[in-house]
């Protein structure tokens, strides 16, 4: 945030808490640029974004050599796991899409072996276009004092500069992977609440390096005790398998989460579970959703793939809001001058035909399809067949071995060297 230590003011000085008062400004702060080493102004507001929670913008801009800088900044909580996107580019169109990229976000482009490491750049409320652009600026940056200390090398960096140029151009498909720690970025789906078939959405455990950096564990802290704090209870389902249920409460704040993991092997088949919701009493039904389950609605068009929403164990009703959360509620691009009118209104309907399904109003299939065959919903005319339920087993396709790393894996004489 250009200035903001260098003039030594502390956010909690100036950045008020978030209010109804619609005359509410900016902070406006006098700081040092960091160019010519004159004063400007930097302009901080705290305001609220659905699914980043509440950011703060700063804009610095310098009268004296016009130089101008935009950032954010999460002032929300560290998610409970990382996410990585994975955007495969293949029109100008995909440039367009916005982004909200986190300070502690990698940017990969595998393509051009190109990689913007973690807490090199600050957060940015951008589009893909912009994140280019933007690396290109940090490039170009120290490059004339480069052409004269390492001519040559300031000439491989003019190549590669231009490579990263002509991606703007679209003329062959790259890819694009944001990958966030700490949960807090995110890539815009321009079709939601449809899939996006170029864009992979996955979440992961956060490695311990990964918590150092993000300073909520502490450095010397190398996970001896990983279990303090947590409560790890097997809960055997009789009509499925035994499951993992974590529980993590903290005394200090209150704060609360669960995530629910198989406790046994991948199965030798995936299971596709199809429910035709015909009551709203099919909302009481018991759902285990694996972390390997993707969720569809047909009449909807839509599909949650793997990884989305994590694993879970809750009710037909509670795996219906956090998909209504994901999509609608928690949605950057929907309120705000983010939003553009069209698509606001295309997911606001979506979200309103959700009420209708958990209401009972509205007659769709719910397809819970988990290619490690770990997830489960309940039979509410056991021991005797449900005639609203059909459950199929199928065999992975090789993708889908891949995807749950059972390609590579090596069961058998596994203890002899290669």
């Amino acid at each position: 945030m250009s200035g903001i230590n260098e003039a030594g003011v502390r956010g909690g000085d100036v950045i008020k808490d978030i209010g109804t008062d619609d005359d509410w400004q900016p902070t406006v702060i006098e700081s040092l640029c960091m160019n010519c080493h004159q004063n400007g102004t930097t302009r901080l507001l705290l305001t609220r974004i659905p699914f980043f929670r509440e950011i703060i913008v700063s804009s610095f801009s310098c009268d004296h050599c016009h130089w101008s800088n935009t950032e954010i900044q999460s002032a929300g909580e560290i998610q409970e796991q990382g996410i990585c996107y994975t955007l495969k580019i293949k029109t100008k169109q995909d440039l367009n899409r916005e982004v909200v990229k986190a300070d502690s976000a990698t940017t990969r482009i595998p393509e051009l072996d190109f990689e913007i490491p973690p807490f090199t750049q600050k957060g940015s409320l951008s589009t893909i276009e912009g994140l280019l652009e933007r690396a290109v600026s940090g490039l170009e940056q120290e490059q004339p004092a480069r052409r004269e200390a390492d001519p040559e090398v300031a000439a491989r960096i003019d190549e590669f500069i231009k490579k990263l140029q002509e991606l703007k151009d679209v003329e062959e498909e790259f890819t694009l992977v944001i990958e966030d720690p700490s949960g807090n970025s995110f890539v815009e789906n321009p079709m939601a609440p449809q899939k996006d078939e170029a864009l992979t959405v996955t979440r992961f455990k956060r490695t311990i390096e990964q918590d150092k950096q993000l300073g909520i564990r502490a450095d010397d802290d190398d996970g001896e005790n990983e279990n303090d704090g947590e409560e790890p209870a097997g809960n055997d389902l009789e009509t499925m398998r035994e499951v993992i249920i974590m529980a993590t409460n903290c005394d200090s704040c209150g704060h609360r989460t669960n995530e629910v993991k198989s406790g046994g092997a991948t199965e030798k088949q995936g299971t596709k579970i199809t429910l035709h919701i015909t009551d709203a009493s099919d909302m009481t039904r018991d759902v285990l959703k694996s972390e390997t389950c993707a969720v569809l609605i047909p009449e909807l068009e839509f599909e949650l793939g793997m990884g989305g929403l994590g694993g879970k164990f809750t009710t037909l009703e509670g795996l219906l809001k956090d998909v209504k959360d994901l999509i609608v509620d928690n949605n950057p691009f929907v309120s705000g001058d983010s939003g553009v009118s069209d698509k606001v209104q295309k997911i606001n309907e979506f979200g309103a035909k959700i009420e209708k399904i958990i209401a009972g109003e509205l007659d769709v299939h719910i397809i819970l399809d988990d290619s490690a065959g770990n997830s489960y919903l309940q039979n509410v005319y056991a021991p005797e067949p449900d005639p609203e339920m059909t459950i199929e087993k199928y065999t992975r396709t090789l993708e889908q071995n891949e995807d749950l790393g059972l390609n590579d894996m090596k069961t058998e004489g596994y203890e002899q060297e290669n």
